[in-house]
């Protein structure tokens, strides 16, 4: 039978829900969709509506930056808004009512981290940008996040120099390139989705058994572990190698996608 919303009864556990307190969601591909007509589900803005009337939080924990976000947010005529954000993939930023503020001291540290990292291999991070320009026929920039972003022609070309700047990093331990379909940049290991978003629980008194995480891409799987959250949800247009990490982790992989697919693990969950 379905459910008030119109999607299958999933048997959700009701006490498990109501102990639930904190939602990290991705945004492109896991509640949002270019395609989608609307765009956000209006089911699952009104699912997490009414879990935020019951005290419960959402994150955001996208790749995007503020001003990428709000206007594709405005796009999307989102009804409902997130309590905080996390931006890319290691920011934290509060909403306090009509503005978001930077999350201290994480931000700061996260700042000086990140260019203390970047200076120390600034010589070599030089020479190896040099050497994948020469090689392949991608855009190679830098931007406030990373002195070496990428933006390969296909996710082929992207596979190549990803295991290029993997072997890069290996030399580094601290430097992770992070991708996101074709497009890549440099990260400090220590900040990532999953990293942020066990700080903002820290933060909040909230531990990884009251959270939950939803994530499509390559991404998000720094987030898709246990440590981070108990309740972990991929829609099923989840890349492979996600759907593997969800399923080895305990989570839920949907049978529908993007936006919907999350409704329907919150279903399962006792949203």
């Amino acid at each position: 039978m379905p459910d008030a919303t119109g999607h299958p009864s999933l048997r959700p556990r009701m006490s498990q829900g109501a102990s639930l307190r904190l939602l990290s969601t991705d945004f492109d591909g896991t509640i949002h969709d270019d395609f989608g007509d609307p765009k956000i589900p209006h089911a699952l803005q009104e699912r997490i509506a009414a879990f935020q009337a019951r005290g419960g939080l959402w994150v955001i924990n996208t790749g995007r930056d503020m001003a990428s976000l709000m206007e594709t947010l405005g796009r999307a005529r989102a009804s409902v808004q997130p309590d905080y954000l996390i931006l890319v993939e290691r920011e934290i930023f509060e909403r306090k009512h009509d503005r978001f503020v930077p999350v201290e001291p994480w931000n700061s540290r996260c700042t000086q981290d990140h260019a203390h990292l970047f200076q120390s291999v600034e010589t070599e991070m030089e020479q190896q940008i040099q050497s994948l320009s020469s090689r392949h026929e991608a855009t190679f920039y830098s931007d406030a996040f990373s002195p070496l972003c990428a933006i390969a022609q296909s996710n082929l070309q992207m596979d190549e120099i990803h295991a290029e700047l993997d072997t890069f990093c290996e030399r580094h331990p601290n430097l992770v390139a992070v991708r996101n379909d074709i497009y890549v940049r440099l990260s400090h290991r220590g900040y990532s989705k999953g990293t942020a978003l066990s700080e903002l629980g820290r933060i909040l008194g909230i531990g990884p058994e009251a959270r939950v995480a939803a994530g499509d891409h390559l991404n998000d799987l720094s987030m898709l572990r246990r440590e981070h959250a108990h309740h972990l949800i991929s829609p099923s247009n989840a890349l492979a190698a996600v759907q593997l990490q969800v399923r080895a982790e305990g989570g839920w992989i949907a049978s529908t996608t993007a936006g919907n697919g999350t409704l329907e693990g919150l279903i399962r969950l006792g949203f």
